[in-house]
């Protein structure tokens, strides 16, 4: 009577969610359009910064610019439809955020050091929400099936939820910005968070 409980899952290798696709980062020089976009801006060997989004291309002088605006600012004009300054960043400068080939293999952290060239922005694969130290404002996915839900915020860190299980609670990104400029508590979904990522 003390033999071990067979596991459920042994014959189901597959059982796991699959994670969603990454994030790829290519130069805004290549033919993607911009308007809306994530995108990042710096010098190859010096640095790069996030947390922006892109307008349409500008030339001007036969010199070509982009459009860049903090996040919460492009949030603000597209809901509030007001006009905010957006600094024309050399195209040559300009990095976009695409979503990539779905991933092979399983996901989670890579033990160790990952290094990485100063050639271009890089970014990492996605997190099991799981395996994060800290998720609040965190970009997530949520992955139901095949269905990726992306511009998502954690507004919580992990906790036992109702049911027992180990949950996030989640906003729309245009609410997550909305709570900054107005102090408007966003509406949040509770997710397990065996069905989060970190983008």
């Amino acid at each position: 009577m003390n033999e071990p409980l067979p596991d459920p899952f042994a014959d189901r290798p597959d059982w796991a969610p699959r994670p969603p696709r990454p994030v790829e980062i290519v130069p805004a020089t290549a033919r993607v359009g911009l308007r809306g976009q994530r995108v990042r801006v710096g010098l190859p060997g010096l640095g790069w910064r996030g947390d922006l989004r892109a307008d349409d291309r500008v030339v001007q002088s036969s010199r070509t610019y982009v459009p860049v605006i903090p996040e919460h600012e492009w949030y603000r004009a597209e809901t509030d439809q007001v006009e905010v300054f957006a600094p024309l960043m050399p195209v040559e400068r300009v990095w976009v955020e695409t979503i990539g080939a779905p991933l092979e293999g399983p996901a989670g952290r890579d033990p160790g050091l990952r290094l990485v060239s100063l050639d271009g922005p890089s970014h990492r694969p996605p997190l099991p929400v799981i395996d994060a130290d800290s998720v609040v404002g965190r970009r997530v996915v949520h992955v139901v099936d095949s269905t990726e839900q992306r511009d998502l915020r954690a507004v919580t860190e992990t906790y036992s939820g109702a049911d027992g299980d180990i949950c996030v609670r989640v906003t729309p990104e245009a609410e997550w910005y909305r709570w900054a400029w107005r102090g408007q508590a966003p509406t949040t979904l509770e997710v397990p968070v065996h069905l989060l990522w970190i983008e």
